[in-house]
């Protein structure tokens, strides 16, 4: 009885420690593309354009100012960087409430503005701010392409999701020789970092 008991004791202690340690076991798995996690944020240089069906006279085409805001008739600046279509579509609404008697607002994106951070090993770092979709390697081709000293094998995407910085690194090796890759399209605020090469000596 008294050994049956240890090892009954013995087996439920070991399914303890394998239950807390289930949720640990081996990293987790990078998504294949950070694109779609990532809140379509309006940012500087997006074209907006917002009508007002009660009232057409007001209705406006324009690009965010590099402040982040943008000039309306009758309410003056109001920030839109940072913010969703549907988030400015509520905020206009609100705010023109006590202007006019029907205040409804719809606000569509005309033209997306996709600033992207390219560093490292690349022949003009810096920011780039694109007008269209783009992906990872136009936007490093945008930057001059890489120097002698890059690291192809571990390109660094940098992206801001549910604010929270995540990374995913890129093998770009096969596509520079020619092999089909799937393609990975930046999104604004992206900061692409190609490392340099390890010298061992």
């Amino acid at each position: 009885m008294q050994i049956r008991f240890k090892l009954n004791k013995y087996i439920k202690l070991a399914a303890l420690v394998l239950l807390a340690c289930s949720g640990c076991q081996g990293p987790k798995k990078a998504p294949q593309q950070l694109t779609s996690q990532t809140p379509s944020y309006l940012v500087a240089g997006d074209v907006v354009k917002i009508s007002f069906p009660a009232a057409p006279e007001l209705n406006q085409t324009q690009k965010i100012g590099s402040d982040g805001s943008l000039s309306l008739p009758l309410i003056g600046e109001v920030a839109a960087s940072g913010k969703t279509v549907g988030q400015l579509q509520v905020e206009l609404a609100r705010l023109y409430k006590p202007q006019l008697q029907d205040n409804e607002v719809i606000v569509n994106l005309d033209t997306r503005a996709v600033p992207v951070v390219v560093s490292g090993a690349v022949q003009k770092p810096g920011k780039i701010v694109f007008e269209r979709p783009a992906t990872v390697v136009e936007a490093i081709m945008e930057a001059g392409g890489f120097t002698p000293e890059a690291n192809l094998a571990k390109v660094s995407l940098i992206r801001i999701v549910k604010g929270e910085h995540e990374s995913q690194v890129i093998d770009l090796r096969a596509l520079l020789k020619g092999k089909p890759t799937p393609a990975i399209y930046c999104s604004g605020g992206d900061v692409i970092y190609v490392p340099e090469k390890l010298l061992l000596f």
